[in-house]
């Protein structure tokens, strides 16, 4: 079972934190996938919508990292 918990592990979760924190990313991934699908076939809709949402989640990941205590960093967008 060690192949399951390793990696949350490694960053501060237990096996169910870290499921959730993935799902947290791979949803709004997946909106922003179904956003540029539609903006490719009619560009005049979702012109900024998947940029934003992968900027406001690389932001998240880059600031929320590591879970441990004193583990977070500063975003490379926070003074924009």
């Amino acid at each position: 079972m060690k192949i399951f918990t390793q990696h949350p592990a490694s960053v501060g979760e237990n096996y169910l934190q870290h499921l959730g924190t993935s799902l947290s990313f791979a949803l709004p991934l997946l909106g922003a996938c179904l956003a540029c699908l539609v903006h490719a076939v009619l560009p005049f809709m979702f012109e900024k919508t998947g940029s934003r949402i992968i900027t406001r989640l690389h932001d998240r990941m880059v600031t929320h990292r590591d879970r441990r205590a004193g583990r977070q960093t500063q975003s490379p967008h926070a003074a924009q």
